[in-house]
């Protein structure tokens, strides 16, 4: 599961005067603000098809949004940290503020049928989804332990057995540089939220235009 919210982007305008230093050609710039000029569009394709060191201008066009995933996708997402920042929801200081719920998962792809475990104890028929929603009553067991004793033990218990299908919120600010990227590398990944964030990014501003896929 991933909720991608509230993207914007800006600096488009400094980012072109930016383009244009190089050979002095302000004058030839035709874009007005809210509107990319086709000479301007025209300049920021061949600077990209040039390379890395010649399409500057793409990282002086930043966009943020708020990302709503789970933990074991922002793994993924943290390996790119050039040019990227993102802030959290604190899970260290705000774990225990409420209880636990499966809205608070990852779990589309959790499954219900049952499964033939040989365990220590016996043989018996479980569920995948059964073993989350015992995991989370023992969270909210130890939430309950740790908010009436304040012992840091069992605010240990939550932080070690939280499941990597936890959702985080994260606000993201990234530059175009990165966004095309992430669409490139990441295109095909086995993990849904790749596929639905690439086609977040894929709607920005003139991005397809100037890559020109």
């Amino acid at each position: 599961m991933i909720k991608i919210e509230n993207v914007e982007t800006f600096n488009f305008e400094n980012a072109i005067r930016g383009m244009r230093n190089p050979l002095s050609s302000w004058g030839k710039s035709d874009s007005t603000p809210g509107t990319l000029g086709a000479a301007d569009l025209n300049l920021m394709r061949r600077l990209y098809k040039a390379g890395s060191e010649h399409r500057k201008y793409l990282r002086q066009i930043f966009v943020s949004m708020d990302i709503t995933a789970p933990l074991y996708w922002f793994k993924e997402f943290d390996t790119y940290k050039i040019g990227t920042v993102s802030n959290s929801c604190s899970t260290m200081h705000t774990i225990h503020k409420k209880e636990f719920s499966l809205d608070d998962f990852s779990i589309e792809h959790v499954s219900d049928d049952a499964l033939d475990i040989n365990c220590a104890n016996g043989k018996y028929w479980n569920k995948p989804i059964d073993a989350l929603v015992d995991l989370i009553d023992i969270l909210n067991a130890c939430r309950e332990k740790y908010l009436e004793t304040k012992d840091k033990k069992w605010w240990w218990q939550l932080i070690q057995l939280l499941p990597s299908s936890y959702n985080q919120k994260r606000t993201i600010t990234m530059n175009y540089e990165n966004a095309i990227t992430i669409i490139k590398q990441r295109t095909g990944h086995k993990l849904d939220e790749w596929s639905v964030l690439i086609e977040e990014l894929k709607k920005l501003p003139h991005l397809e235009e100037i890559i020109g896929e």
